[in-house]
C-alpha cells in the first residue's frame, strides 16, 4: 500500500465533524533516487510538459528532470526564474505565464515554497494539472490547494489548485541549504499554536472542528520533533520523515476546508514583517523560519494569558476606550498600502463591534476553565520548545531577524488584523488586557 492509500484508507470519507474528507493527491512518493518517476507520472497527464524552477533549485534537480522528459520525448518548454530569491507576487506571476507555451499539457514545478505557490496558480490559471518536485522540506504547503502570495503588497491565500502528485526524492531534498531545513520544520512547530486556537475558537466561537484532522496534524507534529536533530544532520531517513510531516499537514488543511490546522498568530507575525519587507524594506526571512522563531514568543504570550482571570469590567473599560480611527492610523502608518485590505476586511467581518463584545466575553468566562485546559494540552513548555529550537540550530530571537522590540510589540497588536480568524491576540483584546501582555513580553 502506497502512502497515498494509507492516508485516504484511514482519514477518507464521511467524518463526525459533518464533512465528507478527501485526500487530493492522486499519488505521493518520498525515496531516495525516485526523480526517475517523474516521466512515467508526466504520462499519466499529458504527453509534454512545461517545467518552472529557478536558478537554485533547477541545479538542485531541474536539470535532471528536463533531462529525464528529454529522454522521454516529454519536455515542452521550461522556465527559469534568475533573481537570487523569487517572491511569489505579480511581478513573477507575470513572468512565469508570459513564457508559459501553451502547447504543453501539464506543468512540473521543481523547487518548494515560492515555485511550488506559483505553480499553483500556473496550474489554475491554464487549466493544466501539475505535479511538485520538491527540492528541500522547507514548508507546508506541498499538499495544499491554496498559494501564499502577495497582492498590492499584502501576503495573502488565493485559492488555486493542489498537485496531482508530490515527488520527494530524499537524496536530494536533503542537500538543501540549513536555513530551508530549518524553516520545513520551523513552520511544523508552528502547528502547537494553530492547534491550540483552532480549538480555542472552537469553544468560543463554535468554529467547525474536526478532531480527526487535527489529530492527523499532532501526529505529523510529534513525527517531525522526534526526527529534528537527523533532520539538520541531513539523514535520509529523517528527512523521509519530516517531509511526510509537511505533506500531511496540507492534506489536512484541504480535509478541513480551512487554514486552521496549520496556521494561527505565529504566521501572521510571519506575514507582517513580509510585509513590511516589501513595503519598506525591513528585514524578512524565509517563512518557516520566521514562524518558528515566533511561535516561541506566542508560547510566551500563552503563558501571560493562562495568568489571567477574566474580569468583565476591565475588559469593557478597554473595548470602550478603543478607537478603530485611531486604529486605522496606525495600521496604515505601520504597513502601509498593506493596511487597506486589513481595514476592508475589519467593514465587513466587524470585529471591533463593541455591540457583540459582552456575549463573546461571556462566553470566554463561562468556559475559561476549558480554554486553560486546551493551552496546557496543546501548547508546550518554553524550556521544552527551547529544546526543539536547540535541536534544529535555530536559537534566535525576533531581534536576531533584524527587528526591533517596539517593532514585534505593534505586530503583535497588529496579527489580530490579518485574517478573519479568532487567535491569541483577538482573546487578549476580548480580555482586555492586550496591550498589558505586549507590554510585558516585549519590554527590552
Amino acid at each position: 500500500m502506497n502512502l497515498r492509500e494509507q492516508i485516504a484508507k484511514q482519514y477518507e470519507g464521511p467524518c463526525a465533524c459533518g464533512k465528507a474528507h478527501r485526500v487530493i493527491l492522486d499519488d505521493i512518493r518520498i525515496g531516495s533516487g525516485i526523480l526517475s518517476s517523474v516521466p512515467e507520472l508526466v504520462s499519466r497527464y499529458g504527453s509534454k510538459a512545461f517545467v518552472l524552477s529557478d536558478k537554485h533549485t533547477r541545479q538542485a534537480a531541474g536539470q535532471q528532470v528536463e533531462a529525464l522528459l528529454k529522454e522521454k520525448g516529454l519536455f515542452g518548454g521550461a522556465y527559469c526564474f534568475e533573481a537570487d530569491r523569487v517572491e511569489p507576487d505579480e511581478t513573477a506571476a507575470g513572468q512565469m505565464l508570459m513564457h508559459f507555451d501553451p502547447a504543453c499539457d501539464t506543468i512540473v514545478a521543481v523547487g518548494s515554497g515560492t515555485i511550488n505557490d506559483l505553480s499553483k496558480l500556473l496550474s489554475a490559471t491554464t487549466g493544466r494539472p501539475y505535479l511538485i518536485v520538491g527540492t528541500a522540506p522547507s514548508m507546508d504547503g506541498f499538499a495544499s490547494a491554496t498559494s501564499s502570495v502577495i497582492r498590492d503588497g499584502l501576503k495573502i491565500s488565493l485559492d488555486t489548485i493542489a498537485p496531482k502528485a508530490v515527488v520527494a526524492d530524499t537524496a536530494v531534498m536533503k542537500n538543501a541549504p540549513l536555513r530551508l531545513l530549518q524553516s520545513g520544520i520551523g513552520d511544523m512547530f508552528a502547528k502547537y499554536i494553530s492547534l491550540a486556537e483552532w480549538r480555542i475558537s472552537n469553544v468560543i466561537n463554535d468554529e467547525y472542528y474536526c478532531p480527526k484532522v487535527a489529530g492527523l496534524v499532532r501526529d505529523a507534529l510529534a513525527r517531525c520533533a522526534a526526527n529534528a536533530k537527523q533532520l539538520i544532520a541531513r539523514d535520509e531517513e529523517a528527512v523521509a520523515a519530516v517531509t511526510e510531516g509537511l505533506i500531511y499537514a496540507g492534506l489536512a488543511m484541504a480535509m478541513a476546508g480551512v487554514s486552521r490546522p496549520a496556521s494561527g498568530m505565529e504566521h501572521y507575525f510571519s506575514h507582517i514583517w513580509d510585509m513590511r519587507g516589501q513595503e519598506f524594506g525591513t528585514p524578512f526571512d524565509y517563512h518557516g523560519i520566521q514562524c518558528g522563531i515566533a511561535t516561541r514568543d506566542c508560547i510566551r504570550i500563552y503563558n501571560e494569558i493562562r495568568k489571567i482571570k477574566p474580569d468583565y469590567t476591565k475588559a469593557k473599560a478597554a473595548v470602550d476606550a478603543f478607537s478603530w480611527d485611531d486604529w486605522k492610523e496606525k495600521l496604515q502608518a505601520f504597513l502601509g498600502k498593506s493596511a487597506d485590505a486589513m481595514i476592508a476586511l475589519e467593514a465587513r467581518e466587524q470585529k471591533y463591534n463593541p455591540a457583540t463584545h459582552p456575549a463573546r466575553f461571556a462566553r470566554i468566562a463561562e468556559r475559561w476553565d476549558d480554554i486553560c485546559a486546551i493551552i496546557d494540552e496543546e501548547i508546550p513548555s518554553l524550556e521544552d520548545y527551547d529544546k526543539l529550537l536547540d535541536a534544529i540550530e535555530l536559537n534566535e530571537t525576533y531581534k536576531d531577524l533584524g527587528h526591533s522590540t517596539d517593532e514585534t510589540r505593534q505586530t503583535f497588536y497588529m496579527t489580530k488584523d490579518i485574517r478573519d480568524k479568532y487567535i491569541g491576540s483577538r482573546l487578549l483584546w476580548d480580555l482586555g488586557c492586550l496591550e498589558e501582555v505586549g507590554e510585558t513580553i516585549f519590554n527590552d
